[in-house]
């Protein structure tokens, strides 16, 4: 009764949208059902929406990668400049730079799992049985899943503990760390939306006599 209670408080919560409330709610055991059941929904619809609209499956994530990457590129630039040219420096200019490669590796890693270049072994999984290289692929999917719900989950504690702390990114007045910090939940529904279209890919292979592994290439489409 308890966990059920704790449940309906998070929920509750988050309607209020107030951030004390939610980080108190989330520090409950509850917040790890209420994570998993989120994360399988919210994957489901990511690949929903990348099966309906193939324009946002190929560029976001790709997107999101670039830009911050040249937003990165042009702080450090200028800020180089500013420096040693103008003998100034704005005090925001070593704070952002490293949120914005955050943002850039958290969506990174959901791209690259589509790609399946993160420890894939694909070399070792080839010369194994085609029920043993299944078998691989849908343990690949399931260790995914659940690290991508630990980390929901963790980060979205750590969200909703800055935003209720008003912490704000150090060399500025008024934006908040929270901000940025809620790039790492979002990415990593992302990513529960790359695994189910590889579990998917892979199912469909298995039945149709396709070969299950493929030389992960980086950069791939």
């Amino acid at each position: 009764m308890s966990l059920w209670a704790d449940i309906g408080a998070i929920f509750s919560a988050l309607l209020t949208r107030d951030s004390f409330e939610i980080q108190t709610a989330l520090e409950s055991d509850a917040a790890w059902v209420v994570g998993t059941v989120v994360a399988a929904l919210g994957g489901l619809l990511v690949t929903l929406i990348y099966r309906k609209v193939p324009f946002v499956e190929r560029h976001f994530e790709r997107s999101v990668m670039v830009y911050s990457y040249l937003a990165i590129a042009l702080i450090i630039f200028w800020g180089v400049i500013d420096r040693f040219v103008f003998n100034d420096q704005e005090p925001w200019s070593t704070t952002i730079p490293p949120l914005l490669f955050m943002i850039m590796a958290w969506f990174g890693a959901s791209y690259n799992v589509r790609l399946r270049t993160h420890l894939s072994f694909s070399e070792f999984r080839s010369a194994m049985p085609r029920g043993g290289q299944l078998a691989c692929l849908i343990l690949d999917a399931v260790l995914w899943f659940i690290f991508a719900v630990i980390v929901i989950v963790t980060t979205t504690r750590l969200v909703a503990l800055s935003a209720s702390n008003f912490q704000i990114v150090l060399g500025t007045d008024n934006i908040m760390q929270w901000w940025f910090l809620l790039a790492a939940p979002l990415s990593f529904f992302l990513m529960v939306g790359r695994v189910f279209q590889n579990l998917a890919d892979d199912l469909h292979n298995w039945k149709t006599g396709e070969p299950l592994i493929k030389q992960a290439v980086i950069g791939a489409d």
